[in-house]
């Protein structure tokens, strides 16, 4: 009989042991999980603020050249007599013109380039937020509603 309780009393402490030690694996690993979406979404932030610098810089650049090319153009047409004058005008048109190309360029192109960016953090929030429900899941943690295998949009 005191062989049968022996063996019930290793049974029950390998078994304390065994469910201590799963419980601090999902812990690490829900730590680790937290630890990965924290870095995506500030890998995410960090994408956006340099993409909106980018496009403040390109838009200030481009109203700059803009303008200086707006100037040029009216001091050749102020230096100049009425022959000149003319030609300066029409000039100073394909100037403003090219310049407002210009702008209308960059700022496609930054449009474009914040677009990608935004699309590339979404990426890796999504693919993030997949690895913490596929570890919820391999563990028996998640929820009704947090099926790894489900369609994300």
């Amino acid at each position: 009989m005191a062989s049968h309780q022996s063996q019930g009393f290793k049974a029950g402490e390998t078994k304390g042991r065994t469910q201590e030690k799963t419980e601090q694996a999902v812990g690490t690993v829900k730590d680790k999980a937290t630890e990965a979406k924290d870095r995506a979404s500030e890998t995410a932030q960090a994408a956006r603020g340099h993409a909106q610098q980018t496009k403040d810089s390109a838009a200030q650049k481009t109203s700059e050249t803009a303008q200086a090319a707006k100037e040029r153009a009216g001091e050749a047409k102020d230096n100049t007599g009425s022959f000149l004058q003319e030609k300066t005008g029409a000039a100073k048109d394909k100037a403003s013109d090219a310049a407002q190309y210009t702008k209308e360029t960059a700022q496609a192109g930054t449009q474009k380039t914040g677009g990608m960016l935004s699309s590339a953090a979404e990426q890796v929030t999504g693919a993030a937020k997949g690895a913490v429900d596929a570890v919820k899941h391999t563990f028996g943690m998640a929820g009704a509603g947090d099926d790894p295998t489900a369609d994300r949009d």
